[in-house]
């Protein structure tokens, strides 16, 4: 059974409902179908009844067991509007920017999730990453404790012995444009636990650069260092070493010349990236070149699960984000 196949059996132990407020692309229609035949999720869909129903029927997709609801026509629109007007209303929002708000699929589904009438959301196939993000954070808020929320891919790779045999967490690769040494260090905590949390086992965090161990030095490199250092200290239970190189970090052949001190130089899976180019060319590398899975962008550090897509998302991607969201959904029960 491969990664996502037990992703998948431990969402079926305690099903979860998770919104798609993108039910017109073809993608999420193949992924809603692929959940519910499969039974590890309930799904709502969000858009024109009709159209999502006929483009369902042209490409032979059974979503009959789904509940499909349109925004605009919906029976809980007005009370949606007032709830989002009441969270909104002290940052300027009036009651009429809330009923046009509410019109829109992505706000209708984190208001369902706030008021726990759905457990997760996944977006992202045809909306920006900041689409997504912002009305997560203005509706959902942050999780208690969180001083940052980012994003991070779960990446797959097959017939690979690095990593978790294969499995790695790449933060951030999807949201923070270029963290400061402070940040990339809660980054590395975060993704810590996202890993622990999916994979089950324990993570061992490589803060990646272009030097090893002082192999070079400049601000890019004392970044990494500086953050490295923080994250040992705010987190001393933290299996962590830095600045690493790539290969220093997955390779016990390499490390062992490179690093030979590190406990985690050779062994790491969850690598940490120094900003979001290295972390988003990075994770599409490896998609490509290796023929990963890549999974993500998942969110951590917001109140209730909430995942992105990349817009090159495929149906069988989205299928595994809908799994991974259901099983964020029971930890956080």
């Amino acid at each position: 059974m491969n990664f996502i196949e037990e992703i998948k059996e431990k969402a079926k132990l305690e099903i979860k409902t998770i919104v798609l407020p993108e039910a017109t692309d073809i993608r999420i229609l193949e992924a809603a179908n692929i959940a519910l035949k499969e039974n590890y999720a309930n799904i709502v869909l969000l858009g024109n009844r009709e159209n999502i129903i006929n483009k369902a029927n042209e490409n032979n997709l059974d979503i009959s067991t789904a509940i499909i609801i349109d925004p605009n026509n919906s029976e809980k629109k007005e009370f949606y509007a007032e709830k989002l007007y009441e969270l909104r209303k002290e940052k300027g929002m009036t009651i009429e920017n809330a009923r046009e708000l509410i019109k829109n699929e992505v706000y209708y589904g984190m208001m369902m999730v706030k008021l726990e009438e759905a457990d997760g959301l996944v977006s992202g196939a045809i909306h920006s990453t900041s689409d997504t993000l912002r009305p997560a954070l203005q509706i959902l808020k942050t999780a208690p404790g969180t001083k940052l929320v980012s994003a991070f891919f779960l990446m797959v790779v097959p017939n690979c012995e690095y990593g978790e045999n294969g499995v790695f967490i790449f933060g951030d690769s999807g949201l923070n444009q270029n963290p400061t040494a402070e940040e990339l260090a809660y980054i590395a905590k975060s993704s810590s636990e996202s890993f622990e949390k999916l994979v089950g086992k324990e993570a061992k965090v490589a803060m990646l650069s272009y030097s090893t161990k002082g192999s070079a030095k400049s601000e890019l490199t004392e970044k990494v260092i500086n953050a490295t250092n923080i994250a040992k200290d705010l987190f001393p239970e933290l299996k962590i070493d830095g600045e690493l190189q790539l290969d220093a970090a997955i390779v016990p052949e390499v490390a062992k010349s490179k690093a030979p001190d590190s406990n985690i130089a050779g062994n790491a899976n969850t690598l940490i990236f120094p900003d979001l180019d290295a972390g988003n060319i990075g994770y599409k590398l490896v998609q490509r070149l290796a023929k990963a899975e890549a999974y993500g962008p998942l969110c951590q550090g917001i109140a209730k699960p909430v995942n992105d897509l990349s817009r090159g998302c495929s149906a069988e991607d989205v299928a595994g984000v809908i799994a991974i969201t259901a099983v964020q959904a029971q930890q956080k029960g």
